[in-house]
């Protein structure tokens, strides 16, 4: 059978009409969803992008739609028919405006509306008694509606379940909430389908997996329609006369030829890996915008009506240049984006490919990108990412166990619903695939945890949000619970943020109340600043004034050296595959003619002067400099796993008699100074780097070193917000950061004397151990170098520690025997190094 006849067999008239007029053909892979939605299949899609992926998630609602017909008036109530799920509120806006077209065009009877964040209250207010065919929302929005008490009458008519780009959903604590609400959609919509749609995956049968339910000593799984082909991407590295530096993130040297590349395309899309970045380059860029180019910024500080303008003037084609971070990550369609310019090394080759597909948005035709490095390291990181996308490797990261605390905020939504069973929620909750594997004493401690707070703080009434009734089912305690439940409802703890308001000095010096917003900086950045002070915000150079409640108040200024905001949060690890890939170059000179003559020659000298790293075993240097003395080791695991790493090896060295002073991470190597010679001590034998390394140091080290550490503090803070312990927001008002942190740091120092097996500190130690020490990463390195460390002592510094010597000073994280170590000059180091 042709591919004619068998979409006439698969798509009714108007649909068939429809492509023909656009002078298409429904492709294979849209058929096939037609077909396994009509066979009552749920099914993964992985498709490149440009490949009509959305549209082929939308076919199978959009048909059964026409079927079914237009809504009569005076009609029964009907649920809503379709959900469209996405990770980002601007993907759920772009998406509509893509859908009405179609829908428009055919005369199809279908009503299409987005719900997010930015939603008017009226406006949901309406749709729950009026609801559209196809709501376009995201995971937060869905955990609101479905704890309301008329939550089954919304989901009753469900028939699809649509999720873009699930590859980035489910591996956060927001595909594990979305999870467990998708178990529960089961129960409200016992028939409907679920659709995933993604372009990069590696691991299909997680997702296949998570789309449908699992139950007990089964493993169901979705089915899977695959699209190969698609034009491989034209990538390459940003060739530069400039001295590539050696060590840094913001790529200054660049700006000059990335600014002249950005001439020669009509819309270039520029991503970052961080909003300090995104402002910092933008700033340079504008400074060189002799041409008066369009360019913007968009990041997730930004005042959402900024991000909108933005994004519409993308659309009509109306800038050359936008500057982004991950907000605009995932598939919103520009179909004229020619050029995506990576600033920085991508962490990942799944997140390069990703960015990549933002140009083109045709599956024929190939998308160019541009690397550009920011130093030397990322040269060969970057060349890494590139071998990986000509490959078609992929490294997104696995699903991981559900969170516990995402589970408590999830009983106490349901609480809110209706009241339940634990032994009816308890079978709906393992029903979602990362809780699976959930026991069930771990879910009575978690619902014990919602109606007391547990048993060190079970006295407080405020901790007991839900009650057991006589007849077996829990209840919320009071309707103020549920009111609270959906202020504070969702699982993104953002560090506390002050709106940033411009303001204007009259002309007897003082401050007036008025000026617009211009978005939301983290406020231990500006507590770090004092009146003067000037920093980059917005693409501005603003001048500090002081805070008023919860606002910065800021005013122009035209200062040339601003302060640059740090977010925290914004920094990705650095992927396993590609780390492996970095050791591999490193250990093959063959693959070097790939690289810049300077990024080359750095390495010839290093092979001269030291030894380079061999795949297969971990490099220790030793040597002395300025009356200290460095141990510096090139692990390659990224900056989360050198820091844990660090910390604990000071321990260590302390014991050992090493007395380090402190220690810096990048995200391929670690520094470590003191004040004994540590290569004499192991060329001695009184410091065996076998013992230092051993994987015991993740056992009482680890926990020692954990008690006394501040990142549980930090980490408990995120588990207690989302968990429902503490609550930022109460109706008109809302507790500044600092609150929050003291209530947060006072629970902790009791429940560790009082209750130090507490679930929330279970969730806690869980969460550390995942996203700030990559406990597991370091676990599997320990192995990996055992009986494989080489030890090479030096006289001086090696060419290929300049990079992490040149962090000193700038984030060092000192031991105990606390001194200053002043950071060299570059120059100094890097003179030095390759004499």
């Amino acid at each position: 059978m042709n591919a004619a006849d068998s979409a006439c067999l698969v798509l009714p008239d108007p649909f068939l009409r429809w492509f023909a007029d656009k002078g298409w053909s429904p492709r294979a892979h849209q058929l096939e969803l037609v077909r396994r939605a009509e066979a009552g299949d749920s099914t993964l899609l992985i498709a490149p992008t440009g490949a009509g992926k959305t549209l082929a998630g939308f076919l199978p609602s959009l048909v059964d739609l026409l079927h079914r017909g237009k809504r009569k008036p005076g009609a029964a109530f009907t649920g809503i028919h379709t959900l469209y799920i996405s990770p980002l509120k601007a993907l759920a806006v772009d998406i509509e405006r893509n859908l009405m077209k179609p829908v428009g065009e055919m005369g199809l009877p279908v009503t299409v509306e987005n719900r997010t964040g930015d939603t008017p209250q009226a406006k949901r207010q309406r749709q729950k008694l009026n609801p559209p065919d196809i709501l376009l929302t995201t995971p937060e929005q869905l955990a609101l509606l479905l704890a309301n008490g008329e939550a089954d009458r919304f989901f009753k008519d469900l028939r699809f379940v649509i999720f873009d780009e699930l590859h980035s959903l489910v591996t956060t604590k927001r595909g594990h909430l979305l999870s467990l609400g998708l178990a529960r959609l089961r129960r409200h919509a016992p028939d409907m389908q679920t659709i995933g749609l993604s372009a990069t995956v590696a691991d299909p049968p997680e997702l296949q997996r998570w789309l449908v339910g699992q139950t007990p000593g089964t493993e169901a799984m979705a089915g899977l329609v695959t699209v190969d082909g698609g034009a491989k991407p034209i990538i390459s590295i940003l060739t530069t006369e400039e001295r590539i530096p050696w060590s840094g993130h913001s790529a200054r040297y660049a700006m000059p030829e990335l600014y002249e590349t950005l001439k020669h395309f009509a819309t270039t899309l520029i991503f970052v890996n961080t909003r300090s970045q995104a402002e910092m380059l933008f700033q340079e860029l504008w400074t060189i915008n002799d041409d008066n180019m369009p360019i913007a910024l968009h990041h997730g500080s930004l005042d959402v009506g900024q991000r909108r303008k933005v994004e519409a003037a993308m659309a009509d084609n109306r800038l050359r240049a936008v500057v982004a971070t991950s907000t605009l990550d995932l598939g919103i369609d520009w179909g004229d984006v020619d050029l995506v310019v990576h600033v920085g090394a991508p962490k990942g080759a799944s997140r390069l490919a990703q960015r990549i597909g933002r140009a083109n948005h045709r599956m024929d035709e190939p998308s160019r990108a541009i690397l550009v490095p920011a130093n030397r390291f990322e040269v060969m990181e970057c060349q890494a990412a590139l071998d990986a996308n000509y490959l078609g490797a992929q490294d997104t990261p696995p699903m991981g166990e559900g969170a516990l605390d995402v589970l408590a905020q999830h009983v106490l939504g349901m609480a809110c619903a209706d009241p339940f069973s634990a032994d009816d929620l308890y079978s709906e909750v393992v029903s979602a695939a990362p809780y699976a594997e959930l026991p069930r004493d771990t879910f009575d401690r978690i619902v014990e945890f919602v109606a007391t707070g547990g048993y060190a703080l079970k006295t407080y009434e405020r901790y007991a949000k839900i009650r057991l009734n006589k007849d077996g089912l829990w209840r919320v305690s009071n309707p103020q619970v549920a009111q609270q439940y959906r202020l504070n409802l969702g699982t993104i703890v953002e560090m506390p943020m002050l709106n940033v308001r411009l303001v204007r000095r009259n002309h007897l010096g003082s401050i007036g109340r008025g000026g617009m917003t211009l978005g939301k900086v983290e406020e231990y950045f500006l507590e770090q600043l004092s009146q003067g002070d000037t920093f980059l915000f917005g693409g501005k150079v603003l001048r500090f004034e002081g805070i008023r409640e919860n606002e910065c108040l800021v005013s122009n200024a035209f200062s040339q050296d601003p302060k640059i905001p740090a977010y925290a949060g914004g920094k990705f690890p650095l992927s396993t595959y590609l780390a492996e890939q970095v050791r591999a170059m490193l250990d093959d000179p063959g693959r070097w003619r790939e690289l810049p003559d300077q990024v080359r020659d750095w390495l010839e000298i290093q092979r001269e002067k030291s030894v380079l790293p061999k795949r297969g075993e971990l490099l220790i240097e030793t040597f002395p400099r300025s009356k200290r003395f460095f141990l510096v080791a090139y692990p390659f695991e990224g900056r989360l796993a050198h820091q844990t790493l660090g910390m604990l090896l000071t321990r260590r060295l302390e014991r050992m008699g090493g007395k380090p002073l402190g220690f810096v991470a990048t995200d391929y190597s670690l520094a470590i100074w003191g004040l004994e010679d540590m290569g004499s001590m192991i060329a001695r034998g009184r410091l065996s780097l076998q013992d230092l390394f051993d994987e015991d140091m993740l056992g009482d080290d680890l926990e020692a070193w954990l008690d006394e550490s501040w990142m549980l503090k930090r980490t408990f803070r995120t588990c207690a917000v989302i968990a429902g312990l503490i609550e930022k927001r109460h109706p008109g008002k809302e507790k500044s950061g600092r609150q929050v942190t003291v209530s947060a740091d006072l629970i902790y120092d009791v429940l560790r004397s009082h209750e130090p097996d507490h679930i929330l500190l279970q969730a806690t130690r869980q969460d550390a151990a995942r996203g700030l020490l990559d406990i597991a990463r370091l676990a599997d390195m320990l192995k990996r170098i055992r009986g494989h460390i080489t030890h090479k002592r030096l006289d001086h510094i090696s060419p290929l520690a300049v990079p992490v010597m040149l962090e000193i000073g700038k984030e060092p994280v000192v031991g105990e025997a606390h001194e200053d170590v002043l950071a060299e000059a570059a120059d100094d180091l890097i003179a030095e190094a390759m004499a």
